[in-house]
């Protein structure tokens, strides 16, 4: 059996720099036809001009014309209505990090006065950029989202015009939350489809599924699966695939990020497939994302045939993926 899928697309992805973007970007340039890329480098993209450069970065890395860089700024509150139009041009999305709740997210936002956010998430919604977040307090871990659930709902109510993604859901709450505001959407993850804690902690510390947020509960799981293999018109693919060295997950104090870039499509037409639903893969992996965003990605047809498929143990002597030296159902067999 072969599928194709046209122009899909990863809206969460994290590329890092240097030596890392270099291994890591061919991949997601190979089999997706763009993707929303993630501003949390040190220090976090704030300028026009870093934006500008670190595009630039990218297509040089990724080496693929039909593969394009959805970039994003690192949200601000002090951002000016001006700078926002200058720059509008060069970016699909401002990301929102609480401070310290994640990699390289120091600088991002403490507390949530929604007095102090306004006149930027007000000059966002005339410009029509929309807000990505990630939503976790710092709170008890495995509450962290669903404590979020109401400052999402304040962001909501007061901004309606403001298109809001909520990023890489892991909960009951938050898909239960896409049904209450119209401005409210999500992207979900391929490893939080398929893993639970049990999987990052039940037995032996599975340190490359440690992730922020953390895998939750089986009935949170089973909510996001039935939105993703629906195809909820509100829900998109976004892999956050989040590279790390090998030394930096296999270590105390495990770096958090699952690298899913290379077989994220394979697995995820072995998860629709298994649940038989591989007609609504390309509607969660392309369509919604192209609808919701607005984007028009370069023309791609990736061919996906059911055959079996070894994961490599690590890429490039450096990251390992998931599912490392496990093999997968589906395999690429053509991108043009």
């Amino acid at each position: 059996m072969v599928i194709s899928l046209n122009e899909p697309l990863d809206m969460h992805l994290h590329l890092r720099e240097g030596r890392m973007l270099d291994i890591v970007a061919p991949y997601s340039a190979l089999t997706f036809s763009g993707a929303l890329v993630m501003p949390n480098l040190v220090p976090p993209l704030t300028t026009k001009e870093a934006v500008l450069k670190y595009k630039s970065q990218i297509v040089e890395a990724g080496g693929n014309d039909k593969f394009v860089p959805y970039m994003t700024l690192f949200f601000r509150s002090d951002y000016t209505y001006e700078f926002l139009a200058s720059v509008k041009e060069q970016i699909v999305a401002i990301k929102l990090y609480p401070a310290g709740i994640t990699t390289n997210s120091e600088e991002g936002v403490s507390g949530f006065d929604i007095g102090e956010l306004a006149p930027v998430l007000d000059a966002m919604s005339d410009l029509r950029i929309p807000l990505c977040i990630h939503g976790e307090t710092d709170g008890f871990v495995m509450d962290r989202e669903a404590e979020f659930i109401p400052i999402y709902r304040k962001i909501a109510e007061n901004f309606p015009n403001l298109k809001i993604i909520m990023e890489h859901i892991t909960t009951k709450e938050a898909v239960a939350a896409l049904e209450d505001f119209d401005n409210l959407y999500a992207t979900i993850t391929l490893h939080h489809l398929y893993i639970t804690l049990d999987d990052v902690a039940g037995g032996l510390l599975q340190p490359h599924l440690f992730c922020k947020p953390i895998a939750k509960r089986p009935e949170d799981r089973a909510a996001l699966l039935e939105a993703a293999l629906q195809a909820h018109p509100k829900v998109m693919f976004g892999s956050d695939s989040a590279p790390h060295p090998k030394e930096t997950k296999e270590a105390p104090g495990c770096a958090a990020g699952v690298f899913t870039a290379p077989i994220a499509l394979q697995a995820l037409a072995q998860l629709f497939d298994n649940h038989g639903a591989l007609d609504r893969l390309q509607t969660f992996v392309s369509d919604n994302a192209r609808r919701i965003y607005g984007i028009n990605p370069p023309k791609k047809e990736v061919l996906l045939e059911k055959s079996l498929y070894l994961v490599p143990e690590i890429y490039e002597a450096t990251v390992v993926p998931m599912f490392a030296g496990q093999s997968l159902e589906w395999r690429v067999v053509g991108a043009q």
